[in-house]
């Protein structure tokens, strides 16, 4: 087994210097015997194992080693290749970030190779709709009139509009959220929607939608009346499980001005039990954001002041187990500094063990490694300020060839 792990580690270096060239996935060429271009390997390796070594490159070698010749573009074309592909654990996350807050031009940033590409983002009109990953499937909703939903995978482009759920576009608040089936590829979107009862603000009717991707069709699998909260735009779903954060309408103290309901979206549960899966947050917290990780729920939270809740003092990252918070790892005062220090809310998302923290304010992105427990500023973001109050954002996102709407 060692000597094959050295053989494929030796060709795929021959392949990287070869294909090194190629910058961005839009040069394409068929043209395989120009000039000083014959790769050793290609000459003594059948298909089956070319197509093994190809599946272990970053996904951007993948797409300029199908610009290579036409052997190669069809192998990384072909259905087997898409399989050993899958069963590769060397991709890492990916991250989307929007250049401007009216257009969804932006650059996405690979962890391996520490570099930025320019891809364009099928179906997504502004950068300012909603938007939740999973396992290679990005959800696109407009934060208008709420009637426009897209699933697509960014990287082949592939993408399907799914049908209005009911009433959506009446809500004061929507939460977005999806979660794909590694094995069967079948996929759930949730939307969590708030309303609030009109005449009494301290009362909101909460429902959950659900759309199955086999069924192709919208479900409302609960409606309640909360009092004293009230649902926002942050939910995720992990291992089948909703998870949404809701919000003190006031009333309440500053340790509790945020909070944690849980929805197993399988139990079809009855009316008026949302509120007992009420889990406290760990802290005070200026914002939350929660992400599947390795079906984990985390949560990236701004830390608040005892006294001033609203003033950032930090930046923490928690893991729920069962239903106590364990603190995974805090921000290092001089990456904090770096950060931000007075921005009280952030861009955060994440999986397979990487979190991406952003500032609004700047382009600057932040890595977390969640198994080897290292902070890590990325590559510097190819892009210059429009003007003075220009803000960023983005999404985190798997690149996968395999998975289709």
């Amino acid at each position: 087994m060692e000597g094959e792990t050295s053989w494929i580690n030796h060709c795929l270096d021959e392949m990287e210097r070869d294909i090194s060239e190629f910058d961005s996935f839009s040069e394409l060429s068929d043209e395989c015997s120009r000039e000083g271009s014959a790769v050793s390997v290609d000459l003594i390796l059948p298909d089956d194992l070319l197509e093994r070594i190809l599946a272990y490159l970053p996904i951007a070698s993948i797409f300029r080693a199908g610009s290579v010749c036409r052997r190669w573009h069809e192998i990384v074309s072909s259905r087997r290749f898409l399989w050993n592909f899958s069963h590769v654990l060397s991709q890492k996350p990916w991250y989307f970030m929007f250049t401007s807050s009216d257009e969804p031009f932006g650059y996405a940033y690979d962890p391996i190779l520490r570099k930025w590409y320019n891809i364009d983002l099928p179906c997504i009109e502004t950068s300012n709709w909603f938007i939740a990953s999973s396992c290679g499937l990005v959800c696109f909703m407009d934060n208008d009139s709420r009637s426009k939903l897209y699933v697509c995978n960014p990287i082949t482009k592939d993408w399907k509009k799914l049908g209005e759920p009911p009433g959506l576009k009446f809500s004061d608040y929507s939460a977005l959220s999806i979660w794909v089936n590694r094995t069967s590829h079948r996929y759930s979107v949730a939307i969590v929607k708030s309303k609030q009862v009109p005449g009494n603000f301290f009362q909101w009717d909460l429902s959950i939608h659900v759309y199955d991707s086999e069924k192709m069709m919208w479900m409302t699998s609960l409606t309640e009346v909360l009092l004293g909260w009230r649902g926002g735009d942050e939910s995720v779903i992990c291992d089948g499980v909703l998870y949404f954060l809701i919000y003190s309408t006031g009333g309440g103290t500053p340790e509790n001005r945020h909070g944690l309901i849980t929805y197993n979206l399988s139990s079809r549960s009855s009316h008026g039990l949302l509120i007992r899966s009420f889990i406290p947050v760990p802290c005070p917290l200026t914002c939350g954001r929660l992400m599947n990780v390795k079906e984990k729920l985390v949560m990236v939270g701004g830390i608040g002041k005892q006294d001033r809740p609203d003033i950032i003092k930090g930046i923490g990252i928690w893991v729920l187990n069962g239903k106590e918070w364990q603190e995974v790892a805090r921000m290092p005062h001089k990456f904090f500094q770096g950060f931000g220090e007075f921005d009280d809310v952030f861009a955060s998302s994440g999986t397979d063990d990487i979190i991406y923290i952003q500032s609004y304010g700047a382009p600057a992105l932040l890595t977390y490694d969640m198994n080897q427990k290292q902070w890590k500023w990325s590559q510097k973001c190819p892009v210059t300020k429009r003007f003075p109050l220009q803000l960023f954002t983005g999404f985190c996102f798997e690149p996968r060839l395999e998975i289709t709407p």
